[in-house]
């Protein structure tokens, strides 16, 4: 079964933590991406730009419109996910309750679906 972990923090909190706090965070998620690779079950695992650079497309009345980051009207942003392949769904929120990025931010596990109709 596959899942993705999500890391999600509020828009601007990358870029306001100090740069030691940024680096020791960064450490533990890549620690954390070990021991996914070392079970086993990871899959691939990315950090994401933050969105001063996303651009989104999305159709408005029937027309199609494009926007520039960063979204103001965000909540929290997408900064970087981990691809799991795990026996089943208690492993996978096994995994997600080790995520250190729940100390500073959100983590969101989901399963991928076999169609975009489950």
């Amino acid at each position: 079964m596959s899942f993705m972990l999500l890391m999600m923090e509020a828009p601007g909190k990358r870029q306001e933590r100090p740069l030691e706090e940024g680096q020791k965070a960064y450490a533990r998620m890549m620690a954390f991406q070990k021991t996914l690779q070392d079970k086993g079950v990871l899959v691939a695992g990315e950090a994401l730009k933050p969105d001063d650079n996303a651009i989104r497309i999305e159709s408005i009345n029937g027309r199609r419109t494009v926007s520039d980051g960063p979204f103001t009207e965000s909540k929290e942003i997408i900064g970087g996910f981990f691809l799991l392949n795990c026996k089943s769904r208690d492993e996978a929120l096994e995994y997600a309750h080790m995520c250190p990025m729940s100390d500073w931010g959100i983590v969101e596990l989901r399963e991928i679906a076999n169609s975009c109709f489950e």
